[in-house]
């Protein structure tokens, strides 16, 4: 009888164990879910974003190519035309160049989709952290961008049709003008976010004010190697690039000195635990 009273005993806390862990798996399921619901609403926000922008820029697709291609025509002889050689070419350049206008025009509303999507799972350090680097980075982006346009295109083109003679006659296409500039654009605007990235990886401990000016000389040498890979193969873009992030760099260290991680929150890492511990909401 004993034996017995302990079996019916023990059954009723076995099923109950069983019970609470098919109940949590059930709740991380849930959890799962949600978090991909919400990522495929933020995801088609963005996708609708662009799509308005890129609608919108196709109105103005004529202009839009033609700023693009300033730089370059200033330099030109009069009488030099861009050219096309297939039949499709001008069409997929002003598809291509209303979408990459469409996206520029959309950042702000994708940058806000990123951020709402992440912010709920960050600490309250890491939000005061993250939040101004994030929409910060389109500034820099935009500068890098714009310092490539400005500085760089003038200069690199020059370069090129300096080749020219009385019996070579430079006729570039659509396509290739486009692929060219946009990967020069792209290169200088991403390596414009230097100083934000390593300032954020000094404000959290990360790294150090002394690491950074111990390596100066390796970073200058990864400098040149990315700027090698980046751009044309021409030694004036290459340069042009490398230049900058040197002078970022430098920047990056003085980012690092002002914001960086205090030697305060290094002795007593119990004070960002206590944010941590504050801001951290349960999950169901």
């Amino acid at each position: 009888m004993t034996e017995q009273g302990e079996n019916r005993e023990k059954q009723p806390k076995q099923n109950r164990g069983e019970k609470r862990k098919n109940h949590n798996k059930k709740k991380e399921k849930l959890s799962v879910m949600s978090h991909l619901e919400e990522l495929r609403k933020r995801l088609i926000t963005s996708a609708i974003a662009v799509g308005i922008g890129f609608a919108l820029s196709y109105g103005f697709k004529e202009k839009l190519f033609q700023i693009l291609i300033a730089p370059l025509q200033k330099l030109m002889e009069s009488g030099d035309k861009l050219i096309y050689t297939s039949l499709p070419e001008a069409f997929f350049t002003y598809l291509k160049v209303s979408f990459l206008s469409g996206l520029m025009i959309a950042s702000p509303i994708i940058i806000y989709q990123f951020w709402a999507f992440v912010a709920p799972g960050l600490y309250k350090k890491e939000k005061k952290v993250f939040l101004p680097i994030i929409f910060l980075s389109s500034f820099f982006f935009m500068a890098g961008s714009l310092f490539g346009y400005f500085i760089v295109f003038p200069l690199g083109f020059k370069f090129f049709l300096s080749f020219a003679t009385e019996t070579i006659r430079p006729l570039p296409s659509m396509k290739e003008y486009l692929s060219f500039a946009a990967k020069l654009l792209l290169a200088f605007g991403v390596c414009f976010e230097l100083p934000l990235v390593l300032t954020a990886l000094a404000r959290l401990g990360v790294v150090t004010v002394d690491f950074l000016k111990k390596n100066r000389k390796y970073a200058l040498l990864l400098f040149f190697v990315t700027a090698a890979i980046l751009t044309p193969p021409d030694i004036i873009s290459q340069v042009m690039l490398a230049i900058p992030l040197a002078l970022l760099y430098e920047l990056s260290i003085l980012g690092a000195k002002i914001f960086g991680k205090k030697k305060e929150d290094k002795e007593n890492p119990n004070n960002s635990d206590k944010d941590k511990k504050e801001d951290q909401n349960p999950t169901d």
